[in-house]
């Protein structure tokens, strides 16, 4: 697609995410004081004067990461100029130019597209003063910005927009088609070093996020957008969780609160497992997410050849599953190798098909027929004499879908009735692979119930 791409080049903790998120105007790329925050390519779709773009924020150049991952966020932040049509040069107006700043400076030297120089962090007129100091960096126009003081940022998107090549026939189109609604939304959850990153690789044919041994590499959720079979998806990966007390920082902490909005926002939650470990006390606070939203969901186990090479049969592990999640017998499991691209494209088409499932709508008749029928063969017990009555059945909405009965009262129909009224609607209606919500309604009540 001929979307044009700029990319935001600098070194570390000039400001680089918070100028992505408040040109985005929402909360895109994780900002925190800590230096190499940002590892992986983190982008955006624009829309700007009636152009389409996409910025690109990327690590720090010169970072020396904590874990080791110097070489891989270098390698991201090549892989973005490569691609990039226009560079947002950034660095720290409240601070004199550095030697990093000038290492940049010489590298992006080399590179023959459109530059703009941007002095973030110009929050006061003393910066104004000292904006002489950046003139010999860079070649490019200069602009100043502020995000803390919300100074530049039109001046920004308009200078943008003229660093963009001029516009060919298809971005409009292609714009516009990055711009609308995916068929469907993809979490991507599991714990560190589970594979997460290895299978984005494989949807997006690239390397798109940095693919490491280092546990808990991917610090920002990143959707990635990819098409299949002429349809586009969009995939969010997120970072790997681990036990709460365990958090060691903000950036952690922040990594696993957008894990569980990534489960909110998600059409189908690919719930990933490593294949040569234990299940974890982590896999099973994810799985409890997944259930309290009620989203449909795949068990993903990853890592498939080593299993294999150990003994270990499909069967023993959806058992092993299963023992695990109990309550979860509808989930389908799944087996790849994400790293060889082994059964990645079932995978998708499995989603697909279990989403279709969670939209589906049935008819009040059938409902009730099975109501009836519910009735009839296992008759609720009641209470203190008190004869349970189940007067009809109707479905109230979809994604989950969600069935409502009306009844006398709901506390005569105890929990193990409500599971088996629950276990024949699932039986036998288009809902087999994904939760149903099921509440019980008395005369002038709100809806309220358990699944």
């Amino acid at each position: 697609m001929s979307i044009p791409k700029v990319a935001i080049i600098g070194r570390p903790n000039v400001g680089k995410s918070s100028i992505l998120n408040w040109l985005a105007g929402k909360f895109v790329s994780v900002v925190d004081p800590t230096a190499g925050v940002t590892r992986d390519r983190v982008t955006y779709l624009m829309q700007s004067q009636d152009r389409y773009f996409e910025l690109i924020d990327t690590g720090g150049i010169g970072i020396v990461d904590s874990d080791d991952l110097s070489e891989d966020v270098e390698r991201q932040i090549q892989h973005a100029l490569d691609e990039a049509q226009a560079i947002l040069f950034v660095v720290d107006g409240s601070t004199v130019p550095t030697a990093l700043d000038r290492d940049v400076a010489q590298r992006l030297r080399r590179i023959d597209i459109p530059k703009l120089l941007v002095v973030n962090k110009s929050d006061s007129p003393k910066t104004d003063l000292e904006v002489h100091e950046y003139y010999a960096l860079s070649d490019a126009a200069i602009l100043q910005t502020s995000v803390k003081a919300n100074r530049g940022k039109d001046d920004l998107l308009e200078a943008v927009v003229e660093l963009l090549p001029p516009p060919d026939e298809t971005e409009s189109t292609s714009g516009a088609l990055l711009a609308t609604e995916p068929e469907l939304k993809l979490a991507i959850v599991g714990r560190r070093n589970v594979g997460k990153s290895t299978f984005i690789n494989a949807l997006a044919e690239t390397e798109r996020m940095i693919v490491s041994e280092v546990a808990g590499t991917t610090r920002d959720s990143v959707d990635i957008r990819f098409e299949l079979d002429g349809k586009s998806f969009v995939a969010i990966d997120t970072p790997g969780v681990r036990k709460r007390k365990s958090l060691a920082n903000d950036i952690e902490f922040y990594g696993l609160v957008r894990a569980q909005k990534s489960v909110r926002r998600a059409n189908v939650v690919f719930m990933f497992f490593d294949a040569s470990v234990p299940i974890s006390r982590v896999d099973k606070k994810l799985v409890d997410e997944i259930q309290k939203q009620s989203k449909a969901c795949v068990f993903v186990v990853n890592k498939w050849d080593i299993a294999i090479e150990r003994g270990m049969t499909n069967e023993k592990w959806a058992d092993y599953l299963f023992t695990e999640f109990a309550s979860l017998r509808h989930v389908p499991v799944a087996f790849i190798t994400a790293k060889e691209e082994r059964n990645v494209k079932q995978l998708i088409n499995l989603a697909q098909s279990i989403y279709k499932q969670s939209r589906e709508r049935v008819g009040t008749g059938p409902l009730n027929r099975l109501l009836q029928l519910a009735m009839q063969e296992n008759p609720p017990k009641g209470k203190r004499s008190r004869k349970a009555r189940a007067y009809f059945a109707t479905q109230v909405a979809t994604e989950p879908p969600t069935i409502v009965v009306k009844c006398n009262d709901p506390d005569l129909f105890d929990p193990a009735w409500k599971r088996y009224l629950l276990g024949i609607f699932r039986d036998e209606l288009p809902f087999r692979e994904v939760p149903i919500r099921l509440y019980f309604r008395g005369k002038g009540e709100r809806t309220e119930g358990d699944e």
